[in-house]
């Protein structure tokens, strides 16, 4: 098997069938498709079920109890069989072209150490991206120099070796469901690099109550994780000043840890805090 293509799902059951239409219509058929339901109260496993019974595709069920999609993720990669793991969320689905291009590009990185795998382009339509519209060659990077050096701005649809994203699971905290997936990927980035297209292969909107437009309340009921994140950002090699908007914003939820104060303050660098902590009463003030 070439590819596992993973599907977190939690209360998406009417946006299913639009994903799986798009998995059928692939004109390359190597790949299975998981997906872990994260304790949805709806008739996923239902629905989920018809299509298992339809025999047309390669599909695998399982269900754990809601804990977020970072650790349906680590579930997702315990079970996957392919040779890539592709993160595809329940809500969009891919152009009838994707697992072809996905099939060729790996044969430009398989052998290649360096690279933990490809990424292709997000787009609100097969022809429009989310985010920079702007297109760009063929180049390897890492997922820091791509975002901070490069600046492409915009959603990828990131394609990893199995092999290699079986190096970082997620880190579980007792209590928080949310955790952001650059955690990982920013982890990844000191030590690999990935094959970067701007073809669009993955199509996909921001609904309503979905993560993107829950960003903040996400974050704050998260808020370890979100600290987690931004202490490791602000020690990657990446611009003082990237630093020092990743040392406000651990501050910004910092607020909503409950730990003391020289705790918070041990896990940043001290002389970022003295510029972030300030500048991160803004935010706070603005939050409240």
């Amino acid at each position: 098997m070439l590819l596992t293509i993973f599907t977190p799902a939690y209360n998406r059951v009417n946006l299913l069938p639009r994903l799986y239409s798009s998995l059928v219509q692939q004109k390359t058929q190597n790949f299975e498709w998981i997906i872990v339901d994260d304790g949805s109260t709806d008739n996923t496993k239902e629905v989920i079920e018809g299509f298992i019974a339809e025999n047309i595709i390669p599909i695998i069920y399982i269900y754990k109890e809601n804990g977020g999609k970072h650790l349906a993720i680590n579930k997702g990669v315990e079970h996957t069989q392919g040779e890539l793991f592709f993160i595809v969320d329940s809500d969009d689905y891919l152009t009838v072209d994707a697992t072809t291009l996905i099939s060729q590009y790996y044969l430009l990185i398989k052998n290649k150490n360096d690279l933990a795998g490809m990424s292709f382009r997000r787009g609100k339509s097969e022809n429009k991206y989310i985010g920079s519209q702007k297109t760009f060659d063929d180049f390897e990077a890492s997922a820091l120099d791509f975002r901070y050096k490069h600046k492409i701005v915009g959603d990828m649809a990131e394609v990893y070796k199995t092999d290699v994203i079986r190096q970082y699971p997620f880190p579980k905290i007792d209590e928080e469901r949310f955790c952001s997936e650059g955690l990982v990927w920013n982890r990844m980035a000191l030590q690999y690099k990935i094959l970067w297209t701007s073809k669009i292969i993955y199509v996909g909107e921001y609904l309503e109550g979905g993560l993107t437009d829950n960003s903040f309340r996400i974050r704050k009921n998260s808020p370890r994780h979100a600290t987690l994140f931004y202490s490791e950002l602000a020690q990657m090699p990446i611009s003082f000043v990237q630093k020092i908007r990743a040392t406000i914003n651990y501050w910004r939820f910092a607020k909503f840890v409950n730990e003391p104060f020289i705790d918070k303050w041990k896990k940043v660098n001290p002389l970022l805090s003295l510029i972030g902590l300030p500048l991160s009463l803004i935010f706070i003030l603005k939050d409240s």
